[in-house]
């Protein structure tokens, strides 16, 4: 019989609900467009909003300020796009770990962009950020995520909203990792947008949101019909909104149990942490999601131990999942000032609502072989080094 594979990479992709599959599902089925008037249309356009109704429950937003999109990338292109195009933005400030989908649509945008710096563990420089909107008159979009996708340390938003709002300026936040894992308040953060995704909390793929605060002015990107309330033209994704909106009332109904899931974190960084006294969790000085750790050590390479883990039936990341394929010098710790030696070994864990002690326990095993086999070569190479250096003679080192 052939083991359970552990899956920890739920920050990459989580498990489609069954409320969501059921919910998408039953959406296939039913005939006729949002946007016909007649009775079937109608019957549609109900799915959508009582997605809406949902998904905006799970942000802390009204229903009429979200817009449903692809996904967090769409959303993120139609943030930056509608900064520029209505609401007088002329510059923009990224943070130095924002998602690589907020800062190839800034890249794009045409406008100026300014890195805002983190600390060591990951958090936005405050100080930074109120230098950088002092720096010029122009109206700023200052990009913050909620909680970073492969630390998972959590930002302080509203603290940079206030600033940014200071010197008339905008706040967008990208929320993608954070729904479904941790409260969110959308009012209570005071920011001007927000990026939502749909199969980070068990939606099915393809479908995300944009929170618009009321008021805000907005322009859009795809013209056509008057969808979304002429705010992204286009018939919907209504089966994949009424999964997102069926995922996210099941995310909102599982938040006390998914904060759980920090105990089974801290048991294990504390297990491997007695394994391996020179490991190090990057961000844990900093408040997290409760889901997710992000190890090195050194000796060990991301690259070696990815493939070592998944024949031991383990599926964790080196980080961005969209980065897969690409595994180097991680931009994230690059941006924490993390040593190179350290960096290059990182692997991101992350649980999810699907998550079992077992899957705990199975990484910790098959990382900690990982580990001892690095120490060991990283113990033969000093002893070679040093037999080399004190028993060979100096011509035949040089020859």
């Amino acid at each position: 019989m052939t083991a359970k594979r552990a899956y920890m990479d739920h920050n990459a992709t989580t498990d489609l609900r069954p409320e969501a599959r059921a919910a998408a599902l039953y959406a296939m089925e039913v005939l006729g467009n949002p946007s016909s008037v007649h009775a079937e249309g109608r019957a549609v356009r109900a799915i959508v909003e009582r997605a809406r109704d949902e998904v905006a429950a799970l942000a802390g937003a009204k229903p009429s300020e979200l817009v449903f999109t692809s996904g967090g990338t769409e959303a993120a292109r139609l943030a930056f796009h509608a900064a520029e195009a209505a609401q007088g933005v002329e510059r923009l400030i990224v943070s130095a770990v924002e998602h690589d989908a907020v800062r190839a649509s800034a890249e794009v945008s045409g406008l100026p962009v300014d890195i805002l710096p983190v600390d060591e563990d990951g958090r936005a420089d405050l100080a930074a950020l109120k230098a950088l909107l002092e720096t010029s008159d122009k109206r700023a979009l200052v990009a913050l995520m909620f909680a970073n996708n492969e630390t998972g340390v959590i930002q302080p938003v509203a603290e940079a909203a206030a600033i940014a709002h200071e010197t008339d300026s905008l706040l967008l936040c990208d929320a993608v990792q954070a729904a479904g894992k941790t409260p969110l308040d959308f009012v209570a953060l005071d920011a001007d947008m927000m990026m939502l995704g749909g199969h980070k909390i068990g939606a099915p793929l393809g479908v995300g949101a944009l929170v618009l605060r009321e008021g805000l002015p907005f322009a859009t990107l795809a013209v056509g019909g008057g969808q979304e309330m002429r705010r992204r033209a286009g018939s919907e994704n209504v089966s994949g909104i009424a999964g997102f909106g069926a995922a996210a009332r099941a995310a909102l109904e599982g938040l006390e149990a998914f904060a759980k899931l920090g105990h089974l974190r801290d048991s294990m960084e504390e297990e491997i942490a007695s394994i391996a006294p020179d490991v190090r969790f990057f961000g844990k000085g900093a408040e997290r999601l409760p889901n997710t750790s992000y190890l090195s050590a050194p000796g060990l390479n991301a690259e070696t131990l990815l493939m070592m883990l998944d024949l031991d039936g383990i599926a964790v990341s080196a980080g961005a999942a969209c980065s897969s394929g690409k595994i180097g010098q991680p931009r994230v710790l690059d941006a924490m000032r993390v040593p190179g030696e350290l960096s290059l070994g990182a692997v991101r864990v992350s649980l999810g609502w699907t998550s079992e002690a077992r899957d705990v326990d199975q990484f910790v095993e098959s990382w900690s072989r990982a580990y001892e086999r690095a120490r060991a070569k990283t113990k033969m190479n000093a002893n070679v080094a040093a037999s080399v250096t004190t028993d060979t003679p100096l011509a035949a080192v040089e020859s």
